[in-house]
């Protein structure tokens, strides 16, 4: 246990969610801590909040209050601002050796579920709004005549939709910066972001938030 002035101020900074490879999950893992005396950041990031028992991938969800009890009862008397969420969803996932060829293999795998799934909604979408009779029709309209076999229509359609898609997903313009995160990353955060809601809310009605 340390010594601290009352009227210093430790200031600890929680996100929404936190994934560790360690059993013993200490007070750094889980937050950003600042204080005026660099010895007390230090001596807060060792202060074991959580020990994972058992071999598996759990997640738990610890709340705000617990980290500032452990941050008062290593330093008794010291303010604590909190910066963050209220709870903070941990994720355990135990160290696995990492296997190239699984990995790349994986890879292959979502390309070609994403490559015909995204093919296959196309077509579908083309069926059922009979993008070839509206082009038929089109063609009908400026040329005055019926069009037989392809034309420049279904070319620049071809050609602009890939070019579409490329501009959609933002990474393909020079223009724009690289690291922008593409509407997908988007998406995937906004569901991360409800699943931990989900979680948190849940472990509360179950009494299962540690406290």
């Amino acid at each position: 246990m340390g010594i601290i002035m009352k009227q210093d101020v430790v200031y600890v900074k929680v996100g929404q969610s936190v994934q560790v490879a360690n059993k013993r999950i200490t007070l750094e893992d889980l937050a950003e801590i600042h204080a005026w005396d660099y010895d007390v950041v230090k001596n807060l990031a060792k202060v074991v909040v959580l020990t994972v028992k058992g071999d598996k991938n759990e997640k738990n969800v610890v709340s705000s209050l617990k980290l500032i009890q452990l941050i008062q009862k290593e330093y008794p008397g010291v303010q604590v601002e909190l910066i963050g969420e209220p709870s903070v969803v941990i994720e355990y996932r135990m160290p696995k050796p990492k296997k190239k060829g699984l990995e790349i293999a994986k890879l292959c795998l979502m390309t070609l579920i994403v490559f015909f799934g995204s093919a296959f909604t196309i077509m579908t979408f083309n069926t059922d709004v009979s993008v070839g009779d509206l082009f038929d029709q089109f063609y009908f309209l400026v040329m005055g005549e019926e069009k037989n076999g392809g034309s420049a229509l279904e070319l620049f359609y071809s050609i602009g939709i890939p070019i579409g898609i490329l501009g959609f997903y933002n990474h393909y313009n020079p223009a724009k910066t690289k690291d922008d995160p593409t509407p997908i990353h988007v998406e995937m955060r906004n569901y991360e972001e409800e699943m931990n809601k989900a979680i948190i809310a849940d472990a509360g009605r179950k009494g299962s938030e540690i406290t």
